[in-house]
């Protein structure tokens, strides 16, 4: 009866694992198929992602999406960074509470609702001669991975010694010198950490970017969408590899870095 209950948390965790996991083997392998469409095995090849070199529309939509990826993580990361240490700093009042909430507020919204009011607010601006295009894309991102950034951040700056800035002030050190020499050095793996999310997030992201993008302005994800109706299948589950193992890529060195971090703040809390 012991074994029989020791079993079953692994035998759940397994089925788990296969019913997330299995799909994308598939697609995985179905990406290195002959068969135009799948569905049967017709011998390995390496033609789809050949094909997907040549691709220009996917290139011009690899370059959008990188770009707004950059864009919207550096200026996501500089706000996130910030608002965290605000809320780190000044936190506990009921201003501060209410402002924490609508923080979170990004992360709790449907994605459909959110990628209609931002086409809303993009269209209301029409008369001051804002049109949809890179720069309301980049704006959109930049509303749903700051609130990721912060609380990353904000979780790294738990661990925080605030008689550290202040020691730093009492030696002579000036606001800048104790933000850079002090304050950065130690929160720096949940800035990156909050970084790569946000770029991950960004990298993947398709309904608010569907509903906030213009003309020539395709990311990966939509181009996607768009190629299922026109192109075989076989490109698509290529490119659709590629992007599965940037995204894990960059999830894993973001559990690196998560892992680090909480590592360096345990160390700290034995010390104590």
């Amino acid at each position: 009866m012991r074994n029989r209950r020791s079993l079953t948390p692994m035998l759940t965790t397994i089925a788990v694992l296969v019913f997330f996991y299995l799909p994308i083997i598939v697609l995985i392998v179905e990406s290195f198929n002959s068969a135009r469409y799948g569905g049967s095995w017709k011998g390995f090849t390496l033609n789809w992602y050949n094909q997907l070199w040549k691709n220009r529309e996917i290139g011009n939509a690899l370059v959008n999406t990188l770009v707004v990826g950059l864009v919207s993580t550096l200026i996501s990361t500089i706000i996130g960074t910030i608002g965290a240490f605000a809320l780190h700093r000044h936190g506990g009042s009921r201003l501060q509470n209410y402002h924490a909430a609508m923080v979170w507020l990004p992360l709790m919204i449907p994605e459909i609702l959110m990628g209609m009011s931002l086409l809303m607010f993009f269209s209301s601006l029409s008369p001051l001669g804002v049109t949809l295009g890179r720069t309301t894309m980049i704006i959109a991102h930049v509303t749903f991975c700051v609130s990721y950034v912060i609380m990353v951040v904000r979780a790294r700056l738990q661990d925080f010694d605030n008689a550290l800035l202040e020691a730093a002030q009492d030696l002579g050190a000036t606001p800048w010198q104790t933000t850079w020499k002090v304050l950065v050095p130690v929160i720096l793996p949940g800035i990156a950490a909050g970084a790569l999310l946000a770029f991950t997030l960004s990298l993947d992201d398709f309904v608010i970017s569907f509903f906030v993008n213009g003309k020539g302005m395709t990311t990966l994800p939509i181009q996607v969408q768009g190629m299922l109706k026109r192109s075989p299948m076989g490109i698509i589950n290529a490119l659709s590899t590629l992007m599965v193992l940037v995204t894990f890529i960059l999830l894993i060195a973001t559990e690196v870095l998560t892992g680090d971090l909480f590592a360096k703040g345990n160390s700290k809390n034995r010390k104590r």
